[in-house]
């Protein structure tokens, strides 16, 4: 298909990245912050926890916010179209291309042509907050622990890499542990079919995949899923948090 053809779904990727990470991290750290807040004053047993809780409904939020992109990233990935004069179709194109079919299919109503764009939403949701509890419940302990080492002084270079080898583990047991799940939600986000894409469940998905291909077949891509995670997580975290600190130093500085 050309080497070109393995960035397919980037522009997507680039459109889904900017608005998921704008909301999914200072949630993150507004109800981690609150959370953290309310259990030490009402139950400090539970402190540990807020990390856990917090990375869970800030991901439910980005992910059912931003869930059309999504849809559309992979559908343009999993384009099959394999002539050279065929340009795969955008990211406007494919979710178009995605509620056409309802409509033509049974004439469901417009609101059903809209609920089509969230198809596999509860896949993605089974899949991305178990993803975010497992990741930040392992990376925050751990990267408070690396920062701790440096005092209060820590340095943006510091921070850095603190987070980035924090962020690396936690991503790499996240995926690896929420493998299964990713593979349902790709099945569920390619099903052509109208009435399947409406009517399927992340229960059925995981059965048929477990009939069809047993542990290889839920663990189907764990290699790259997981090479992926571990950098990107680390990545993502560590220039986050880098721009906080040094937004914060400016602040004092002024």
């Amino acid at each position: 298909e050309g080497f070109s053809r393995l960035w397919r779904g980037t522009n997507a990727s680039l459109a889904l990245a900017i608005p998921t990470v704008g909301i999914y991290l200072p949630c993150y750290d507004i109800f981690r912050n609150y959370m953290e807040e309310l259990a030490n004053e009402k139950a400090p047993y539970l402190t540990p926890y807020a990390p856990l809780l917090a990375g869970s409904f800030a991901r439910s939020i980005a992910c059912i916010s931003c869930y059309p992109v999504e849809l559309a990233r992979t559908r343009m990935q999993a384009f099959t179209e394999t002539h050279a004069d065929v340009k795969p179709p955008g990211v406007w194109k494919t979710l178009i291309g995605v509620g056409s079919p309802v409509r033509n299919a049974s004439n469901f109503r417009t609101l059903h042509s809209y609920r089509v764009l969230w198809t596999g939403v509860g896949a993605q949701l089974a899949r991305d907050v178990p993803f975010s509890a497992i990741c930040w419940a392992t990376l925050e302990p751990m990267r408070r622990r690396i920062i701790g080492l440096a005092g209060d002084e820590a340095s943006a270079g510091m921070i850095l890499g603190a987070n980035f080898s924090a962020g690396f583990v936690a991503g790499i047991l996240a995926a690896a542990a929420t493998c299964p799940l990713d593979v349902a939600r790709t099945r569920r986000q390619i099903e052509r079919d109208p009435k399947r894409q409406i009517n399927m469940t992340t229960r059925q998905t995981l059965i048929e995949i477990w009939r069809d291909g047993g542990w290889k077949g839920l663990f189907t891509g764990i290699g790259p899923r997981v090479a992926r995670a571990g950098p990107s997580v680390g990545i993502v975290v560590s220039f986050y948090e880098v721009v906080k600190h040094a937004l914060h130093q400016r602040r004092i500085t002024e």
